[in-house]
């Protein structure tokens, strides 16, 4: 098919799966209106700061609203508010309508797209898409269907020509700054939703990308609601705007169409020079950050920005405009429209199968995940294997097998936190995408486990059979292989415990600093560089000694060697034989009572219950995201009553999207 109507072919699925009425009206757009809205956050003297100060305004249908203004003003924190996104430690107030309604906004009816890029950089555009569309789109529809949507995506954000190049990051070439701002546009509009926020999609771009994106992003805005925070864009981007929103220090300078704002300006006294680009004018004029004052007008001269403000802001107040839009915010919530509700995407089961698949292949391609270590723990168990080789059953081997067994569990498995900043970026990506309801915490948690498996797997098999052949451990398969399992699983737990430092401290140099720390008091308690009938009694016995999963790890292992085998004492020319049992009794004070398969299973559910503390820290965090998203209105005792306006009996001119371009505003 030339082209495919994807919002006809999304509602048609839908009514194939018995959800009628669930897509939305395929005519009715979106109406979003906010009214006298506060947002203060405490401050460390035990006081409130204001970040936004009684703010009303509109969005609508098939338009694109800029929200502008100096940094710090509260662009982001607007978009956050809008979005029911603000973090608990502040507090919003004031009053915001979805239709004229007090509804959530659930998974499919909007979407966010951050200033940050959260993508794997090992993955092509086209796999990126792909992807993030078997998990949104809905399990009636087939992968074809799902492809289809994907690639006619991708071409309406025109990436087509880099469909096949990686994505890159840090130290590996790949696709363009802007490229990467509409790729992440173009996973989140898979879903048609009819609400897109924004959060500076041109930063960091130069002037031709700032517009080749935004220009995108306008096109795609038929049917959809738009509202982009936006720093400083070009007279071309400033062109796209139908809206504008101008903000200083939390405070409405103006808001209308674009158009008229360089005419607002000039009413006031300070006009748009000839040639320059309105949005510089507008930010020069209310940006009080470098305390330069600013000319009005021909004779006006030079009055102080914090002046110039005020003076905007009270005549803005004070005009026609503004009590348009008091009159426009009335007539939505009058007229209503449907309650937006959630959509449906892929089920549990393709979640976990399309996360393994993803994350094996970002795996396989990321050499820092575990490509490195594998040849760093190869060359180490070769210099093990030849610093100890063939130990023989003398008296000294004894001390060497332990030696050699405390190095493989302390600091073999030590070394995997050199996986932690992959696995932060990946952890990036998940809260991007969880946040937006992609898919769930257990769904991740379960193909992060399956896909990293096969790595960690041959990570312990490979490195573990060189240093353990080499130094001539107890002969039999039973042994390796429980040698290699035991490596396997505190490989794991390693990679499970540091997956909770990321969840909770997701930053490169302090989640390393910790989780090496916590590692060091485990090796430490473990039993092996103290032994148990030595360690101090508070702490590091009770309960140190028995939570450190090196306890079982190292007399598993011991076990494993020991068992069995019969020792010749020469030392003093004594040749009498000790057996390995009496051994682990006397000399490592191993737990006898028990054989080593206790000691594994140990293991095993120590790596059950880390994986399981994971999948508790990032769900607590998932409920209280979703708390603050449950309503995207709270009414405060500051809230005014707009309802209360006697309403026009006609509808209000312009009320109706417009589906026309925006206005020549040079």
């Amino acid at each position: 098919m030339a082209s495919v109507n994807l919002d006809m072919e999304l509602q048609e699925v839908e009514l194939n799966n018995a959800e009628k009425g669930q897509m939305g009206s395929k005519s009715g757009g979106v109406f979003l209106t906010w009214n006298d809205l506060w947002v203060t956050v405490s401050t460390k003297k035990g006081g409130s700061k204001s970040i936004l100060k009684g703010l009303t305004g509109y969005a609508r249908p098939s338009e694109l609203l800029a929200v502008m203004g100096p940094s710090g003003c509260g662009k982001s924190t607007l978009l956050d508010s809008l979005a029911g996104r603000l973090d608990f430690s502040t507090r919003q107030s004031g009053e915001i309508l979805i239709n004229g309604h007090k509804q959530k906004l659930s998974y499919g009816t909007s979407a966010y797209v951050t200033q940050d890029e959260t993508l794997l950089a090992t993955l092509t555009v086209q796999e990126a898409v792909y992807y993030s569309a078997q998990l949104q789109l809905p399990v009636s529809m087939t992968k074809s269907e799902k492809k289809q949507i994907a690639e006619q995506t991708i071409k309406e954000m025109g990436l087509q020509d880099a469909m096949n190049t990686r994505i890159g990051g840090f130290g590996n070439k790949g696709i363009s700054g802007g490229e990467k701002r509409r790729l992440s546009v173009c996973m989140e509009i898979l879903t048609r939703p009819k609400l897109l926020f924004l959060d500076e999609p041109t930063s960091g771009l130069d002037s031709a990308a700032s517009y080749y994106v935004m220009s995108g992003i306008s096109r795609q805005r038929e049917g959809r609601t738009i509202i982009a925070s936006i720093h400083q864009p070009s007279a071309e981007v400033f062109n796209l705007f139908h809206s504008l929103c101008l903000l200083s220090s939390g405070r409405t300078v103006y808001f209308g169409p674009a158009s008229a704002a360089i005419e607002f300006f000039t009413r006031n006294g300070f006009p748009c020079p000839y040639l320059q680009n309105p949005s510089d004018h507008f930010l020069k004029t209310i940006n009080k950050d470098f305390d330069e004052d600013i000319e009005q007008g021909s004779a006006g001269g030079r009055r102080p920005t914090e002046e110039v403000i005020d003076l905007l802001i009270n005549s803005y107040k004070s005009s026609e405009g503004y009590h348009e839009v008091q009159s426009h915010v009335a007539e939505i919530c009058h007229q209503g429209g449907e309650m937006l509700k959630k959509r449906s995407h892929a089920n549990f089961k393709t979640q976990c199968l399309v996360l393994t698949r993803r994350s094996t292949v970002n795996m396989f391609r990321d050499p820092g995940y575990y490509w490195m270590r594998f040849v760093v723990y190869v060359a180490i168990a070769l210099s093990l294997g030849s610093i100890y080789y063939n130990v023989g059953s003398n008296y000294r081997s004894v001390e060497e097998r332990g030696l050699m067994v405390a190095f493989v569990v302390s600091f073999m498995t030590f070394m995997t936190v050199g996986g932690f900043p992959s696995f932060v970026e990946e952890m990036k990506v998940f809260q991007r995408e969880n946040v937006n309801g992609h898919y769930g915490c257990f769904a991740f948690v379960i193909g992060n486990t399956l896909s990293s498996i096969p790595y960690v797997l041959l990570i312990s098999l490979v490195p573990g059979a060189i240093a353990y052949f080499l130094a001539g451990f107890q002969n039999g398969f039973e042994h390796f292989i429980y040698f290699a399992l035991v490596l396997f699983i505190s490989m794991m737990i390693v990679e499970s415990l540091m997956m909770n430092v990321a969840a909770i401290v997701p930053n490169f140099l302090i989640g390393i600093v910790t989780g090496a720390g916590i590692q060091g008091l485990q090796i430490l308690s473990g039993g092996y560089f103290q032994l148990p009938s030595e360690l101090p009694k508070i702490l590091w016995k009770y309960p140190l000694y028995y939570m450190s999963f090196h306890k079982y790890a190292y007399q598993g292992m011991f076990k494993n060697e020991f068992e069995g085998l019969k020792f010749r004492d020469d030392m003093f020319g004594n040749n009498h034989i000790m057996r390995g049992e009496v051994i682990l009794r006397e000399r490592w004070q191993a737990e006898m009572g028990h054989s080593k398969w206790v000691d594994m299973v140990i293991l095993v559910g120590i790596l059950i219950l880390y994986r399981l503390v994971f999948f508790l820290i990032i769900k607590t965090k998932e409920k209280f995201v979703h708390a603050r998203k449950t309503s995207t209105s709270i009414l405060s005792n500051r809230s005014t009553q707009i309802m209360a306006k006697s309403l026009p009996a006609s509808p209000l001119h312009g009320l109706t999207p417009p589906h026309d371009t925006p206005t020549n505003n040079r």
